[in-house]
């Protein structure tokens, strides 16, 4: 896998963390969900402390062979509306050095590394550049991997379809 076109800059990722974070699979989702977009959902909700409601989109997926192993897709909009952040959340126990990969219909777009863990999990995060926005718009399944040794990827597909009507209605 190529490194390149999944990208992003440390500093910008943290500062970028402006919902708390996203729910693991098991957990039950707070807020409200706002509308359905496909296999999307915006859940806004006004997190503590803060004035404003915030919403994202997203979507809970599980292993197909592995139920155990599953992630939280969570796409978002800054507080200052300046930029769009693709954040994953994936179990504890993945090998962080290896990141997260990113396939989308057969296509290697590359991998996200993991910015930080909490008892829930752990964070990929990348700003959605306009390739990789259109990449998630036009395709039609994604599949996330992410890795318990250095040989063995763990493939978790993603259902795309909704996934640009729903970013396209996200405030």
């Amino acid at each position: 896998m190529k490194n390149i076109p999944f990208r992003a800059t440390l500093g910008a990722l943290t500062a970028v963390l402006l919902l708390s974070a996203p729910l693991p699979v098991a957990a039950q989702q707070s807020g409200t969900v706002r509308s359905t977009h496909g296999a999307w959902s915006i859940i806004c909700d006004t997190p503590p402390g803060s004035s404003s409601e915030q919403c994202a989109m997203m979507q809970n997926v599980i292993a197909e062979d592995r139920p155990e192993v599953g992630l939280s897709v969570v796409v978002l909009r800054t507080a200052d509306n300046k930029a769009e952040i693709l954040r994953v959340l994936a179990p504890l126990g993945v090998l962080l050095p290896n990141g997260l990969g990113l396939n989308v219909d057969g296509q290697d777009i590359g991998r996200a590394y993991f910015v930080r863990c909490f008892q829930d999990g752990c964070y990929a995060e990348v700003i959605l550049e306009t390739q990789l926005l259109e990449t998630l718009k036009t395709g039609a399944a994604a599949t996330f991997i992410v890795f318990q040794t250095p040989e063995e990827g763990i493939g978790i597909p993603v259902d795309l379809t909704g996934f640009g009507e729903g970013f396209d209605a996200l405030p």
